[in-house]
């Protein structure tokens, strides 16, 4: 056997025996572990900054009459007052003048309406029977001047009469005879009642009654009432005061309180209403419960100055409402605005 052939067979026996050697690790290796099955992780809450406030929100009171600049003349009410709902808080200075208005339009009301009824009414037996009266009376004189006429009249041919008494006659005769007929007339006036003078006086009846509920309203314009039952929480203008901008007073309901959160949308999916929450306040040792109860429907850009270099200054966030238990109400009834941290629970 050549070189050659002898260095080929020593390749061969070396491919054949690291093949073997290769399969048989292989067969004999043991099995690798199966990976286990990653586990779900477990929800995240939602933590952000809010404020308390009355479940009413806090309402501010200013003059009912929009633009028009009036002095504040009486303040009924002090600050931490309970009042009722529609109870009178403040007049300004022109409500005498516009009481006075309202009673001169009632009066004018109960003219109108005394007028409609008459006329419904026509005449009362007593005017009827005066009336009949007067036609009959005018009715004998009428008879009488008219003899008087014809005699004087006749005597004129003769000579024995004046021409002018004659005429004098026939003229008495005649004005007698046109005010028959207006007694008459007057007759049927207190008989019946006309149609178009119902429809009048009925006309006159509505304007004065629309010229009076004008003239109520306008003086419900100088008066403030509680728009629902609550606490006057704060009293910004006093007697003598000409209310601007900042309005009157603020009122608000503290028999139920809520926590207003500003929520970053992208935190909104994990938000569901219902859900628990807690409520940490500044100098309380324990925290408060509460229940998310609303979701804001708009996403609001907050814009706020930050000296942090990693904080959100221009964060966009949905406002959330959440009610708060008996015990934190009763607590926290004095601290509307106060600034608290919200931990919603998944």
């Amino acid at each position: 056997m050549t070189q050659r052939a002898r260095l080929l067979a020593g390749l061969l026996v070396v491919a054949v025996a690291g093949g073997g050697y290769v399969w048989f690790s292989q067969a004999h290796a043991p099995q690798a572990a199966t990976p286990a099955a990653t586990t779900p992780a477990a929800p995240v809450g939602v933590g952000a900054l809010g404020r308390v406030e009355p479940a009413s929100r806090i309402r501010r009171l200013t003059q009912p009459g929009g633009m028009a600049v009036t002095r504040l003349d009486r303040l009924l009410v002090n600050e931490g007052d309970e009042v009722t709902e529609g109870q009178l808080l403040a007049e300004f200075a022109d409500a005498a003048q516009k009481d006075a208005a309202v009673a001169q339009a009632e009066a004018a009301v109960a003219e109108y309406r005394a007028s409609l009824d008459r006329i419904r009414a026509a005449g009362r037996p007593s005017e009827i029977a005066a009336q009949r009266a007067r036609i009959a009376a005018l009715a004998a004189q009428f008879d009488l001047a008219e003899r008087e006429a014809e005699r004087s009249e006749r005597l004129v041919p003769t000579g024995a009469g004046a021409v002018a008494v004659a005429d004098r006659a026939r003229a008495g005769a005649v004005r007698l005879a046109a005010e028959r007929t207006q007694a008459e007339a007057d007759l049927d006036g207190l008989l019946s009642s006309r149609p178009e003078d119902i429809a009048l006086a009925e006309a006159r009846l509505a304007a004065a009654q629309a010229a009076l509920a004008k003239a109520r309203a306008d003086a419900e314009l100088s008066r403030v009432r509680a728009p629902f039952a609550g606490t006057i929480l704060r009293i910004i203008a006093r007697p003598g005061d000409q209310v601007g901008n900042d309005g009157l007073m603020e009122i608000g309901d503290l028999s139920r309180m809520d926590v207003v959160a500003d929520v970053y949308e992208t935190d909104l999916a994990r938000l569901r209403v219902g859900a628990p929450a807690e409520i940490v306040v500044p100098g309380e040792a324990h925290r408060f419960a509460a229940t998310l109860r609303e979701i804001g429907w708009t996403v609001r850009r907050t814009t706020q100055g930050n000296t942090d270099p990693v904080a959100a200054v221009d964060s966009r966030t949905v406002e959330v409402r959440l009610t708060l238990d008996e015990a934190a109400s009763a607590v926290l009834r004095r601290r509307s605005n106060m600034q608290v941290q919200v931990a919603i629970r998944p």
